[in-house]
């Protein structure tokens, strides 16, 4: 893999490890944004927990090829769950710029380990 793809998945894996104990652990911020999304706190928890799993598999990935892939995958998918999330309640580019920009750089990452 390039610098590149190690750069950007260290970068998700910052960002999905923080996102990921901010909706397990129940932040403020994570519990109004789902009340927000109209949708309920124990899927807060799941995909609190998928986000730490997806950053798990991006940390095993630097030795294990596959993991990364994967890791990469269920990221983006998640991040196009967000996405359609923000769409449903209408929301503008502000609010969902975040997801929108760690989807890409997941299916950028995916492209580039394959």
């Amino acid at each position: 893999m390039t610098i590149l793809g190690w750069l950007l998945q260290g970068l998700l894996v910052a960002m999905f490890l923080m996102a990921g104990f901010g909706k397990v652990t129940g932040s403020k911020m994570h519990r109004e944004a789902f009340v927000h999304l109209g949708l309920p706190q124990w899927f807060r928890t799941v995909t609190g927990v998928v986000e730490l799993i997806g950053a798990a598999l991006l940390i095993i990935g630097y030795w294990q090829k596959d993991f990364a892939i994967a890791g990469a995958l269920l990221l983006g998918v998640t991040a196009i769950g967000g996405l359609l999330s923000h769409v449903r309640v209408k929301d503008g580019v502000k609010e969902t710029f975040m997801i929108v920009l760690l989807g890409i750089i997941s299916f950028l990452l995916l492209f580039i380990i394959i």
